[in-house]
């Protein structure tokens, strides 16, 4: 049994690692360990305490690095091992389980490690990142292998445990399995990522409170104060002029520390083990809803199947016998553009519920009752603009999710089709967002209405360009909600919607022109790219 575990993790591991979003992902993670580590000239800082920061040798390298890709690979690296289950039964490898003796525990073991391990080699690669940023800054050039992987081991790997068993127990949940678990995790990591700083953290949260203890007795030993130097924080934060260095020799863990780390484990394996109580493990006769034996059914994005006719030898006469008395399509005169747009929008909409129309409708009636316009921008287009985008990040991805791109690729005008699509998640934008912009014209607020309608046009390229990208809704989900989160805590430099403003009432964001030159290169992409697939088939 344990030879069948350890192959199963270890082959879907291999598979995992060959994907698109796991590049993004690791190319993201060396980005950071570039960040993290700021020249002495730089303006910015991920780590510091008041005015100080740890002279660049391998346990302070070590430790940054470690605490960034912590927080980051939490976030990102969910989205990448979010699809074990899902994977399985997209391909039918899962029937074929089935009728395998391995247990359902097993199994669940299996993807959990599997997942581990993805996290794990993202963890390796910021190693490899920080020697060779220590090497680069030459403050200290010896490098200490044990202080420079201890914070990764006892900090980092535990976290990245957590992680992996989220996203399993995500799959496992009907109702999370699909979108609404992507947005909810991004809300529990900004929760974990800013709660778990705190002294009180359950479990020494991400490890913060403890490493700051140890940074300030270094700074004591070296005869500074750490209550009056300032605050320790951690986070990309601009700074006037370069920040005053002292030699940190390394975290040496407590025992209680060790003991949490060590309980953050077994919790993460129980959360891992925890479906077993209720996960099928793809047997039909435990599973509910599903179809009769023997009919083949399709996966829909939100996970629902549906019937799908397949010509079996034994049955083809029977099932192409009921085709023949089908009513013909019958032609339709008029504006073919207006038609395949509204075929889009359809499309885009298809299952939306009748309360997510009642939520729109709340927010357009609460928008024309508040007072002053500028408050309608700070507060309720961000919640307008969160709204939809579940139905969004559809955008770019359904026709190669429904497996009907090779059809589509016979279309004679492609970019008409494209466009459509655009314009699709365009209209569907603006319609969320009407509320806001009809006070915003009601209150003569004549700038704010310019960023709202170039907000428009980004979120619906974004959706765009990512979709088309990487054929997958998570993309989006994962790129889209930073930016909004950044935007509702009032960060200036994220804000595309125009709903920060300086003190004279002027949108503080983005500028017109950035907006502008963004939607057309992101555009320029999605029909370079759609050309480009077409010309490779």
């Amino acid at each position: 049994m344990l030879e069948v575990l350890l192959r199963l993790a270890i082959g879907d591991f291999w598979d995992r690692v060959r994907r698109p979003a796991y590049a993004v992902i690791l190319i993201a993670a060396v980005g950071l360990g570039y960040l993290a580590t700021p020249a002495k000239e730089s303006g910015w800082v991920v780590m510091q305490v008041g005015a100080y920061r740890g002279t660049y040798n391998s346990a302070y390298i070590g430790m940054v690095v470690a605490l960034a890709g912590t927080v980051w690979l939490s976030l990102g690296g969910f989205y990448v091992v979010r699809n074990a289950i899902s994977r399985d039964e997209a391909t039918g490898v899962g029937r074929l389980l089935v009728a395998t003796p391995l247990r359902t525990w097993a199994y669940l073991l299996a993807k959990f490690l599997s997942s581990v391990l993805v996290l794990a080699s993202m963890l390796g690669v910021l190693v490899i990142t920080a020697v060779v940023m220590q090497l680069a800054r030459g403050e200290i050039m010896t490098v200490n292998p044990v202080e420079l992987l201890s914070p990764f081991v006892v900090i980092a790997l535990p976290l990245m445990a957590f992680t992996a068993a989220a996203a399993l127990l995500f799959e496992a949940i009907p109702l999370l399995r699909a979108g609404l678990g992507n947005v909810l995790w991004f809300f529990i990591w900004a929760f974990i990522a800013i709660g778990g700083q705190s002294p009180n953290a359950p479990l020494g949260g991400i490890g913060v409170h403890s490493v700051v203890q140890s940074l300030g007795a270094g700074m004591k030993a070296q005869g500074i104060d750490p209550d009056k130097v300032g605050e320790f924080s951690l986070g990309l934060t601009l700074v006037d002029k370069p920040l005053k260095t002292f030699v940190w020799h390394g975290f040496d863990p407590s025992p209680a520390f060790l003991l949490s780390r060590y309980a953050l484990l077994v919790i993460a394996v129980a959360l891992a083990l925890l479906p077993a109580l209720w996960f099928p493990r793809f047997d039909p006769a435990r599973s509910a809803g599903l179809v009769a034996p023997g009919t083949d059914t399709a996966t829909t994005p939100d996970g629902s199947g549906t019937p799908a006719v397949v010509m079996r030898d034994d049955q083809t006469v029977e099932r192409s016998a009921g085709f023949t008395n089908l009513p013909r399509a019958s032609v339709k005169y008029g504006n073919p553009g207006l038609r395949l747009l509204v075929g889009e929008i359809r499309i885009l909409l298809q299952g939306t519920p009748l309360w997510w129309w009642a939520g729109v409708l709340l927010l357009t009636l609460v928008a024309q009752m508040v007072t002053p316009a500028t408050g309608v921008t700070r507060f309720l287009l961000p919640l307008a603009w969160i709204w939809p985008v579940l139905i969004w990040s559809r955008l770019g991805t359904q026709r190669h999710e429904y497996g009907v791109e090779a059809i589509l690729g016979a279309y004679p005008a492609a970019r008409s089709r494209m466009a459509a699509e655009w314009g699709a998640g365009f209209l569907l934008t603006v319609v969320a967002g009407i509320g806001p912009a009809v006070r915003m014209v009601t209150g003569s607020d004549t700038q704010g209405l310019v960023h709202w309608f170039l907000g428009a046009l980004f979120i619906s390229s974004f959706a765009l360009v990512l979709g088309t990208l990487s054929r997958t809704h998570r993309l989006f989900q994962f790129a889209y909600l930073p930016l909004w989160y950044g935007t509702v805590n009032g960060i200036a430099p994220v804000d595309f919607m125009g709903a920060i403003r300086a003190d004279d009432g002027t949108p503080a964001g983005m500028s017109p022109a950035f907006l502008i030159v963004s939607v057309g290169v992101m555009l320029a992409t999605v029909f370079l790219s759609s050309a480009a697939r077409r010309a490779a088939a």
